[in-house]
């Protein structure tokens, strides 16, 4: 008996790009890019108006520069992205408690394990519906794919880009799969790639003819095994509710190598209460504490510590990370530093405070570190006018940072629900500007079931960059 396509896989399309265009009017319709606009920066997101010019995400940012000059090119907002990320997974577990997120703004989800699909008239308007909600409660549009297996359902949401819904029917996948490069299945990379590439294999069909055996030859056992099987259309992974987090962690990457030792110093304590920040946010404590150092010829470095007991103390893990410190060359410049927490639990041990100085951390230090050294790099950042970043003029109000320099901030003035605002210029130090937080979307809709007819009237039918109209349904 052939399975119902009761897996959806959503995507939601160009999210960073499109929920920045959402946030800036004056951004619609036009190329956007997000990502790091140092000199080792590189692209997170493209919209659509910026891929037709070759823009991509994980390419150099300077590439894209010479690609699409005329592009807004922003800093994420991650705050911003992980909000709308969170009313969209909501959505989802409305559908089934079987859900699982693979970033933010991406998720497979088991209709049928939630009563809310069981053949293909169900799937799809379960799906629909779905696209409709998204669209009312965030302003932005998402694609989805449905189908038996989790392969042919990602498959269907990429088919399905942007703002669209296919359903691979059942009796199709065979046929459907035949023609595609062999770099649509799972587990297979550049490397994995390449090396069916240099054997004549090109295509799933041409796996398919090449055999099991010869795939065991060229890829080892298991790989073998299982992209064969895949090739043939079997997909037997089940939907995972919950994935175990192993381990929290931030890092930085410089515009310029850092080589004066007491500045490295300073980065890590930084990014060490940044680190606690986001373990505590999550509700988790760790025992071993992790310090990653990428060095100036691009080697890297990982040092850990394992402490006797979990903790959530920023002084332990900042003295942790020094020691740790200690232990590394950083001769010739740093332009990395990373610092992470593992062997989580969801409890503290009391009695750790000492144990981050081997016994003897003393109250004064721990006072001299808070209070001098990490507000001091704190303050400096506060100045800094990001581009694309929220701020609030006392006389014009809320706008968004266009670029700064030569002791200047441009700001353009508007918010997601008028129009297109006007641009002003200001000192970095004008006390009337300050930084401030991103304003939601969309007009806050009641109640879980919204649906497309929920949509403000004031906004856009679509800020994805794909033109707006109604989403199209392929089937």
């Amino acid at each position: 008996m052939r399975k119902a396509p009761t897996i959806l896989h959503l995507d939601m399309d160009a999210f960073y790009a499109s929920a920045e265009q959402a946030s800036k009017p004056s951004l619609r319709g036009k190329a956007v890019v997000v990502g790091g606009l140092g000199p080792r920066g590189v692209v997170a997101t493209a919209s659509y108006e910026a891929r037709v010019f070759g823009v991509h995400s994980a390419m150099p940012m300077g590439q894209a520069r010479r690609l699409a000059p005329n592009a807004a090119y922003l800093v994420p907002r991650f705050g911003l992205y992980k909000a709308i990320s969170e009313q969209v997974m909501g959505l989802l577990r409305e559908l089934s408690p079987l859900v699982e997120p693979l970033s933010l703004d991406e998720a497979f989800v088991d209709l049928e394990a939630g009563g809310t699909a069981w053949d293909e008239a169900s799937a799809r308007l379960a799906g629909a519906k779905l696209r409709a909600d998204i669209r009312a409660v965030t302003g932005l549009t998402g694609s989805v794919g449905l189908a038996a297996s989790k392969m042919l359902a990602k498959i269907g949401s990429e088919q399905a880009k942007p703002d669209g819904l296919v359903v691979i029917e059942p009796g199709t996948e065979r046929a459907l799969l035949g023609p595609m490069s062999v770099r649509i299945l799972p587990g297979v990379g550049p490397a994995t790639g390449d090396h069916l590439r240099r054997a004549g294999i090109h295509t799933v069909d041409e796996i398919v003819e090449a055999g099991e055996d010869e795939l065991v030859r060229l890829l080892g056992k298991a790989h073998g095994h299982g992209l064969y099987a895949m090739a043939l259309a079997y997909d037997e992974r089940p939907v995972v509710a919950e994935r175990e987090t192993k381990s929290v962690s931030v890092e930085d990457t410089y515009d310029v190598d850092i080589h004066d030792r007491v500045r490295v110093s300073l980065e890590v304590q930084r990014l060490a209460d940044r680190c606690v920040r986001r373990l505590r946010g999550a509700g988790l404590s760790g025992r071993t504490i992790v310090l990653k150092v990428r060095r100036y010829d691009f080697s890297t470095l990982t040092r850990s510590e394992t402490l006797r007991g979990p903790t959530d103390d920023p002084a332990v893990v900042r003295e942790a990370a020094l020691r740790l410190l200690e232990g590394v060359d950083s001769t010739g410049g740093v332009r990395l530093l990373g610092v992470g927490v593992s062997g989580l639990a969801d409890f503290t041990q009391e009695d750790l405070f000492a144990q981050a100085a081997g016994e003897r951390v003393e109250s004064a230090a721990e006072e001299e570190v808070d209070e001098v050294a990490v507000p001091e790099v704190t303050a400096v950042a506060e100045r800094r006018w990001v581009a694309g970043h929220d701020v609030r003029h006392a006389e014009y109000g809320h706008g968004w940072v266009q670029g700064s320099g030569l002791g200047r901030v441009t700001v353009r003035f508007e918010t997601p629900d008028s129009e297109p605002g006007r641009v002003r210029t200001f000192l970095v130090e004008d006390p009337a500007l300050e930084p401030a937080e991103p304003l939601p979307l969309t007009e806050e809709v009641p109640g879980a079931q919204a649906s497309a007819s929920s949509v403000p009237a004031s906004l856009p039918k679509s800020r994805s960059g794909n033109g707006g109209g109604a989403a199209t349904s392929r089937p």
